[in-house]
């Protein structure tokens, strides 16, 4: 019904930025708040950010906070994560996330849609 595509990971340094993207495509009547998350090999998947309906709240873990910034284009079905000062601790599998609850929950993992992930890679 709703589906997500992530892409923009790439192979960077430390203290590079790198923007990702997700495109909503699919027929819904629910409107969705959005959010990333990311998985590094031998790590949990873990929250990094969300963002509501209407883009006017959004979370980050603590992590990313100060270095990442969410945002929505909801007339182009596109939400983005801007990502500034690569750790190499960044290394992960970025995913892309809906819930048609609150953005506050899907920080808390309340996920309902997923996308298949994409590559960030920040060498050292």
């Amino acid at each position: 019904q709703v589906q997500l595509e992530e892409s923009g990971g790439e192979l960077v340094q430390t203290g590079d930025s790198l923007r990702l993207s997700c495109e909503l495509s699919g027929r819904t009547f629910i409107d969705v708040s959005m959010g990333w998350f990311r998985q590094a090999p031998g790590k949990e998947r873990e929250f990094v950010a969300s963002i509501a309906w209407t883009g006017a709240t959004t979370y980050y873990a603590d992590s990313v906070k100060g270095r990442f910034s969410i945002s929505r284009d909801n007339k182009k079905n596109m939400v983005y994560l801007q990502m500034n000062s690569l750790k190499p601790e960044d290394t992960a599998v970025y995913y892309c996330a809906g819930s048609p609850q609150t953005a506050q929950g899907l920080s808390r993992g309340n996920v309902d849609f997923w996308g298949r992930g994409t590559q960030v890679t920040v060498s050292s």
